[in-house]
């Protein structure tokens, strides 16, 4: 969809309203960075002061490269046993264990803070991190055909996993 208008702020600066193209990339990205951060370090204060929650970061040559949490399914009785995984690395860094790094922390903090059930969902394509999850333990435990859509790959099938802890 395209959109193009021009309108007058407040202080009386000229606005152009467009449709984003590719080669605005890097700066709406920089734009959403800058914009997001005070919400980020909000969720991070919430995790770090959490009694069953966590974020992990795996830091290599100065910078973040891989993320990996454990989010409670909620807080009622009937679900206060379960806790979400996700994880995500860096390509430039694939292979080299911290992605199996960053799920056992996640597994360990799972079950140091009581859950009973760790779950997941991963891209069935992902052969290489089912099997990742496989070798941890985890088994599937369903499927959704349309359950992810990617900008470039259209619609992806999720594949739900579980972890008896």
């Amino acid at each position: 969809m395209k959109y193009s208008k021009r309108i007058l702020a407040k202080d009386g600066r000229e606005i152009e309203l467009r449709s984003a193209a590719a080669a605005d990339g890097c700066t709406v990205l920089d734009c959403f960075q800058q914009t997001h951060g005070e919400q980020e370090g909000r969720f991070l204060a919430r995790k770090e002061e959490s009694a069953n929650e966590i974020e992990l970061i795996a830091l290599a040559d100065g910078r973040v490269v891989g993320t990996a949490g454990v989010d409670a399914v909620g807080t009622r009785y009937k679900v206060a046993h379960r806790a979400e995984f996700g994880i995500s690395v860096r390509k430039a860094y694939w292979g080299l264990g911290i992605g199996r790094s960053l799920m056992e922390a996640c597994i360990q903090c799972a079950r140091d803070a009581g859950y009973v059930q760790l779950e997941l969902s991963v891209i069935a394509e992902n052969t290489r991190a089912i099997a990742m999850y496989q070798k941890a333990g985890f088994l599937e435990c369903g499927r959704n055909p349309k359950g992810f859509r990617s900008w470039t790959a259209g619609y992806q099938e999720l594949v739900s996993m579980r972890l008896e802890l």
